[in-house]
Formats: structure tokens, C-alpha cells, sequence
């Protein structure tokens, strides 16, 4: 995979694959950039240009104790977009990859963008009297204590049993299982409990580009009903539920993902002068 290197030195890693208009996928907590393998796929054949971003701790990027906050990841991906000078860019962000992007977009703005997609991520995972629509059972009494080591079993949403003929489609594609980081892992401890205690409504609510929040029906970790209220008050953004769908909707809805993030793409591209490769070019760059 090519590298670059960080500000504050460490080597990050990412895929680059086809050459049309340039999407971004960002991965959530523990997951490698080579799990979008199926999404990369569709983006290709349509003619777009798929760049997948190992955040730091993640896939084969390195795994420094220091930077392990929001914050630094939003850098982290601006520094990506510098590094390849990308401009008119869509970023795609599931779970936490959702809020990397907003902590790009907060630090460095949407001059660099031409839409965003939040794949079922919650902009604030606290819940109280003012949010209901965060992580379950995450609330004021254990806000220091719930993630202290790693994500807990909420016992709600889709059970693991029926996402398995799915996530054997990316296995197979791969050639192995994708993989995943430890979710414990003292390094990354300090990550999740930042990530956890962030509030990126008012950085969704003045976001002024296309925005899609997508949500899973039975997601395991909060309700669906979060995309609709993070998008309640952003002059461009939509939220779409996907159906016999939980928090991993591109593993579990493959095919059900990829018709939603390109039709929400064909729009936007619609209304301005970004035009896709053709499928022949974007295959042969493959």
C-alpha cells in the first residue's frame, strides 16, 4: 500500500485505485481500509476514483501512542488530501471514520469537498436530556467509565449470525477475513474515549454541501433515528435508513450500500461539472 507521512511523523497508509472523481472512504474502530473492498469495487465500475485511508492504529498504518484523538485524525485526512492534492472530494466515514470527517471539516472546512456521506454514526454517543439518539445505555452517571475497556455488547440490533453469508462476499473478495485492529488495545483506548465524548451537531448543523447520514435499521449500537436529527437543521443534508441492516451496513447490505452512496453521488455530480470516468477506463485502472 503507498504511505505518507504525517506532521508529526507517522507513517499512514491508504489504497488509490481508478481515475475519475475522487471518494474517500474512512473506516470506523478497528477496521482496515481494505474492508471497503466491495464499495471500492462498485466506485470503480462507475467510474470514480476510490481512495481507502488507514487512519493511524488501523490496517497497516503505523500505531504511535501519541495523536490518539479526534481531532488529530480529522488531521490526518486533511494532511491525505494534501498529500494527494485532492480537490471536489467525497468523503465517506462509517462509524468513527463518520466523525474523522467532521473533525477534518471543523478544523479545515469544506473548501476542499463536494459532499459528505456518515455511515451510521451518531454526532454525539452521550446521551441526556437534550439527545436521545446516542450509544446505548451511555449516559452522564458512567460517561468515564463505559468505554474504559473497549466497545461494550449492548445486546440490541441485528445478531452476528445473520450477517454471515454477507461478510463471507468481502472474505472471498479479499482472499481472507479483513483485519480488524483490537478493540481493547491500550494504544487506542484513549481514541474511543475522545471519540465518545464529542458533540459534532453544531459542525453538521453549518455544514453547507450535500450531506447523506445514512443509518441501519437495527443498528447494534444506537437507534436509526439519529440521521434524521443530526440532519434536521442542515440546509443540505438527508437521512436514509437501510433496511435488515445493522452499524456495519456495507458489510451486512453490500449491494443495498452502494446503490444509495452512488445514486447520492450521480445527484451531486449532477448539479455541478464533475463527470465520472467511463466503466472501461475505471475497470482498466483496477
Amino acid at each position: 500500500m503507498p504511505t505518507f507521512r504525517t506532521t508529526d511523523d507517522v507513517t499512514l497508509s491508504y489504497t488509490d485505485d481508478g481515475e475519475g472523481p475522487p471518494i474517500v472512504l474512512v473506516h470506523g474502530y478497528t477496521a482496515p481500509a481494505t474492508s471497503w473492498a466491495l464499495t471500492v469495487d462498485a466506485l470503480l465500475d462507475a467510474g470514480y476514483r476510490a481512495i481507502a485511508f488507514d487512519r493511524r492504529a488501523h490496517g497497516e498504518s503505523e500505531t504511535p501512542v501519541h495523536g490518539q484523538r479526534m481531532a488529530r485524525h480529522g488531521r490526518d485526512l486533511g494532511e491525505l488530501l494534501d498529500h494527494l492534492q485532492l480537490d471536489d472530494a467525497v468523503l465517506v466515514g462509517a462509524s468513527m471514520g463518520g466523525n474523522t470527517v467532521w473533525a477534518y471539516v471543523d478544523q479545515f472546512g469544506p473548501a476542499r469537498l463536494r459532499a459528505a456521506v456518515i455511515v451510521d454514526q451518531t454526532p454525539k454517543m452521550l446521551n441526556d436530556d437534550g439527545w436521545h439518539h446516542g450509544f446505548y445505555g451511555y449516559e452522564p452517571a458512567n460517561a468515564g467509565t463505559l468505554f474504559a475497556g473497549g466497545v461494550p455488547d449492548t445486546g440490541r440490533g441485528r445478531t452476528v449470525d445473520r450477517s454471515a453469508s454477507q461478510m463471507l462476499r468481502l472474505v472471498e473478495r479479499l482472499g481472507a477475513p479483513p483485519a480488524f485492529r483490537d478493540p481493547s488495545a491500550s494504544e487506542t483506548l484513549p481514541l474511543l474515549a475522545d471519540h465518545a465524548r464529542q458533540d459534532w451537531r453544531d459542525v453538521v448543523r453549518r455544514f453547507p454541501l450535500p450531506l447523506l447520514m445514512l443509518a441501519g435499521r437495527e443498528s447494534q449500537i444506537w437507534p436509526c433515528e439519529h440521521a434524521a436529527a443530526a440532519v434536521a437543521d442542515s440546509p443540505r443534508g438527508r437521512a436514509l435508513v437501510i433496511e435488515d441492516a445493522g452499524h456495519a451496513i456495507s458489510f451486512d447490505q453490500p449491494d443495498r450500500f452502494n446503490e444509495a452512496l452512488l445514486g447520492f453521488i450521480r445527484e451531486v455530480d449532477a448539479t455541478t461539472s464533475v463527470v465520472p470516468s467511463s466503466a472501461h477506463e475505471a475497470t482498466d485502472a483496477r
